[in-house]
């Protein structure tokens, strides 16, 4: 009677638990809690079980955002158990169900997680990738703890990758969260990882004195295992400074906490087989009950026990049957899932493939277009205002050379932009003085300061050599970039440019080059896109203010390649700073003084240049009226076709000295003429003087046998500068001949 009592009582009780949802998630929320507190005590059977019946209740009561924390918490203790594959499964279940319930805290730590999983796989661009999407995550919903913790292994990584100043970095911005709030364990093996990065970039005293600070904190809180890693660290510091003695006693500390922490893992996994001790346990007993059966053969009652235990065997089959069946039915589900996202994948890269060479087409396409005309635009006004013009004409003939270069910068930071998004620009070093490479930037930019009332203030280290190896057009373009902003958004103000030395390892010194301004600033909002493209403050600044909002994108992509970084730090209506550091070579070689702008290395006189002939290939009547022009300017006289077949015929019947090419032309384009003549000529000097987007054709230009290439519109002064050059080196091989 009391058995058939206790029955009932709970049954009643498994079904009120059943039919509650508040219930129902309460002891889910028990299970998830219990299997957490297991897997920080190691006992990771326990963990396992505890998630495996929060799951089956949280799929019975179709609790997504549960049944999303659950895989996710699978997928941590699959990768603790090295199952890596498992874990990415767990972790997809766990990343598409959050993504659809918008559960963004707990997708933030899905995507962590999914950054461990690669960082142990050594997949450290994945695992970048997915502590992206993780930080991105916890920024929004304001998880500080969760982001420091994110940073830190993003910092990790960077350290695997031997990017040990980028991993510098990012440990700082964890550290600066840790200590605002406290989150000591993890500013305590934040401070560690940052030691061995110190010791990495060779700042052996401050790793140490880092080290140890880390050292400190996960001795006051207990905190074992980063204890343990903190005693090897220091120990190695010690090492390397020589200090044999110390070093000695923290290694020792090492092994000893580690053989302490093994035991204490040891006596975890002896509880985690505790059961499958039981169940053996079990097995002996029921041997024995048929032993004992065998003995009582003749006993009335054993027909009665061999049903029954025949009835337990095929119940336990039955069970484990369908328990086959049901991991049969889920292993097959995810396989088809997979397929299924491995194909949308694979559609999504193909869209992706080609919409970047539609791009890459449309721009090659439509910078031709716009430079054929630019060229005439830019052309002729520079040719009226040579002309003695009527003083009325002057300001509109300036006007219209404005609007004509304003265009041709517009259509350049396009093609820069392009470059730099298909990783095409390449990095030219040369040795150049720095000091007076930015008192030129200064120069040139003070007409536009003085229109505004600024003053430019440039301060120099004193103790910065004057000379480096670097790309200067490229600090060049950086400088006026970011001088020229502050200039558009100052007024009766002052602008401060200062470089100074915050690192030196050999020759290389890491320089921080800081422009600030007392304009009129930029808000937080905007700060967080200041360097996407197009982006600029806001509508009314755009029509008030000008610009395309493509300058600091070019800005950053700059000093991505040559290997640096940048910031800003503005306050609107204070003004704004932007600083970046980039690595710097130092050399004593000084680049030959020029006491003035020349655009030949020669004496000009030393040409004969009544007796150069050149042929002007060019189809567009205007575009073949401007070159003429300045060829006559240039005291050269030249003949004109309009087509490759002509030009052709008339290079066979004619010694010229130079070949000014167009690329498109009716008939056969210029590459296929150039290709022609180079079958019979080897030595001719051809010009490819072209408006298509060069890098785009270069290979081209190469193969088809071009000596160089003046793309359309040019400064007079390169042209120059090329034509006068390609004359003087003929005449150096004629007169050594």
């Amino acid at each position: 009677m009391t058995f058939f009592m206790l029955v009932s009582i709970t049954a009643f009780s498994q079904k009120t638990i059943d039919e509650d949802p508040e219930l129902v998630q309460n002891n889910i929320n028990y299970r998830i809690a219990q299997s957490q507190t297991e897997l920080e005590n190691y006992n990771y059977y326990k963990a396992k079980k505890n998630l495996d019946e929060a799951l089956e209740l949280a799929e019975n009561a179709g609790k997504k955002k549960s049944l999303g924390l659950i895989y996710a918490i699978k997928g941590k203790l699959e990768l603790i158990l090295e199952e890596e594959e498992n874990a990415i499964k767990s972790l997809n279940k766990a990343i598409e169900i959050q993504r659809i319930i918008n559960d963004n805290a707990n997708l933030g730590n899905s995507y962590k997680i999914f950054g461990d999983v690669y960082l142990a796989k050594k997949d450290y661009y994945s695992a970048l990738d997915s502590y992206t999407a993780a930080k991105s995550k916890f920024e929004e919903e304001d998880l500080n703890e969760e982001l420091a913790e994110t940073l830190l292994c993003e910092g990790k990584t960077y350290k695997e990758l031997k990017n040990y100043k980028k991993a510098r970095d990012v440990i700082e911005q964890s550290l600066a969260i840790t200590k605002k709030y406290d989150y000591l364990k993890i500013q305590s093996e934040a401070l560690i990882n940052h030691a061995i990065v110190y010791s990495k970039l060779g700042n052996n005293e401050k790793a140490l004195e880092v080290a140890l600070e880390g050292l400190q904190i996960a001795k006051t809180n207990s905190l074992t295992n980063i204890l343990n890693e903190g005693y090897f660290v220091v120990s190695n510091l010690y090492s390397n400074l020589e200090e044999h003695k110390r070093s000695r006693d923290y290694l020792n500390a090492h092994l000893n906490l580690s053989d302490s922490i093994r035991g204490l893992t040891r006596i975890n996994s002896s509880r985690n087989q505790e059961t499958q001790f039981r169940l053996n346990q079990e097995i002996e007993k029921n041997i024995e009950v048929v032993k004992k059966l065998e003995k009582a053969e003749d006993d009335k009652n054993l027909g009665t026990l061999i049903s029954i235990l025949s009835v337990a065997l095929i119940t336990i089959l039955s069970l484990l049957t369908l328990s086959l069946y049901k991991n049969n039915n889920i292993r097959l589900k995810t396989n088809n899932m997979l397929h299924k996202k491995n194909g949308e994948l694979i559609i999504a890269k193909e869209k992706a493939e080609l919409a970047s060479k539609t791009k890459a087409n449309f721009l090659s396409t439509v910078t031709h277009e716009l430079r054929t005309p630019l060229y005439a635009v830019t052309g002729l006004s520079n040719m009226l205002l040579d002309e003695n013009p009527r003083p009325e004409q002057v300001q509109h003939l300036k006007s219209l050379k404005f609007s004509g270069d304003y265009l041709l910068t517009f259509i350049n930071d396009i093609l820069q932009i392009n470059k730099i998004e298909a990783n095409k620009v390449d990095i030219e070093p040369e040795s150049f003085s720095l000091k007076k490479k930015i008192n030129n930037i200064i120069l040139a930019l003070n007409n536009s300061a003085s229109d505004n009332n600024i003053k430019i203030h440039f301060e120099y280290d004193k103790d910065l050599p004057d000379h480096f190896i670097a790309d200067q057009l490229k600090i060049s373009q950086i400088l006026i970039n970011l001088i020229g902003n502050s200039i558009k958004f100052t007024k009766d103000g002052d602008i401060w440019i200062r470089v100074y030395k915050i690192e030196e390892e050999g020759k290389i010194y890491t320089l921080r080059f800081e422009v600030e301004d007392n304009g009129i600033g930029i808000s937080q909002e905007k700060q967080d896109h200041m360097f996407e493209s197009f982006s600029q403050g806001s509508i009314q600044i755009n029509r008030k203010y000008g610009g395309t909002g493509l300058g600091l994108s070019i800005v950053k992509g700059l000093i991505d390649i040559l290997k640096g970084k940048i910031y800003v730090k503005s306050e609107l209506e204070k003004g704004t700073t932007f600083y970046f550091e980039i690595p710097l070579e130092q050399t004593n070689i000084k680049k030959a003084k020029e006491n003035k702008v020349t655009y030949f290395e020669g004496n000009t006189s030393d040409i004969d240049l009544s007796k150069v002939k050149i042929l002007v290939v060019e189809d567009n009547k205007i575009n073949q009226m401007i070159t003429k022009k300045i060829l006559t300017k240039m005291d050269l006289h030249c003949d004109i076709v309009d087509n490759g077949e002509d030009a052709v015929e008339r290079i066979k019947a004619n010694d010229y000295n130079i070949i000014l090419m167009d690329i498109h032309m009716p008939g056969i384009s210029g590459i296929e003429a150039t290709k022609i003549v180079r079958s019979f000529d080897k030595e001719l000097t051809i010009f490819a003087l072209t408006a298509v987007t060069i890098e785009d054709k270069m290979h081209e230009f190469e193969e088809a046998g071009f000596t160089d290439i003046i793309p359309k519109p040019f400064k007079q002064e390169e042209f120059e500068k090329k034509l006068y050059n390609a004359l003087a080196s003929k005449k150096g091989k004629t007169t050594s001949a």
